[in-house]
C-alpha cells in the first residue's frame, strides 16, 4: 500500500507539474468549498458523480494545504466514498482510508529531494520545516 500512494502522490505532480494540492484538485475538476465546518477541518464528497471537498473556513494556512493534500487523498484514492477529516483526530485513526490517505498527503507536500536536503534534522525540526504534526513526518519517513 504504501509504494503504491506514495507512487501515485509522484504521479499527479509529474501530470500537472505541481506538489500544490489545489491545482491537482483544480486540474481534475474537484469542486472546492470553504465553509463552517464546526469541529470537522474539511470533508471529501463523491455527489452526484462530483468530487467535492469542502475545508473549514477557520484553517490557518498550513492547516489548510495539509487538509486539502489529505482530502484530494480522498478524491483520489476512495473516490465513491464520503470522507470527513477530524481536527486533531484524523492522523492517529488506525483505519485504512484515513492513513492511505495522510500517507498521500505527506508524500505530495514532503519530495525525497527535500528529505534528502534536511536529512541531518531531527523529527521536531522536520515537523517545524515543513509545519505538520511529528506524527505525519513519521508517516513520510516509515517509521
Amino acid at each position: 500500500m504504501k509504494r503504491d500512494v506514495k507512487e501515485t502522490a509522484e504521479w499527479y505532480i509529474s501530470k500537472f507539474e505541481t506538489k500544490n494540492p489545489f491545482r491537482i484538485a483544480k486540474g481534475l475538476g474537484v469542486l472546492v468549498k470553504t465553509a463552517g465546518l464546526g469541529d470537522y477541518s474539511g470533508c471529501y464528497m463523491y455527489l452526484n458523480r462530483h468530487k467535492c471537498i469542502f475545508l473549514n473556513d477557520n484553517l490557518n494556512e498550513s492547516e489548510r494545504r495539509l487538509v486539502m493534500a489529505h482530502e484530494l487523498g480522498h478524491a483520489i484514492l476512495h473516490k465513491d466514498q464520503n470522507c470527513y477529516f477530524i481536527r486533531n483526530k484524523t492522523y492517529l485513526l488506525c483505519s485504512r482510508i484515513e492513513r492511505e490517505a495522510n500517507l498521500f498527503a505527506v508524500n505530495l507536500l514532503i519530495s525525497d529531494d527535500e528529505l534528502k536536503e534536511y536529512e541531518s534534522c531531527s523529527l521536531d525540526q522536520l515537523s517545524m520545516i515543513f509545519e505538520l504534526d511529528r506524527k505525519l513526518i513519521e508517516l513520510r519517513l516509515g517509521k
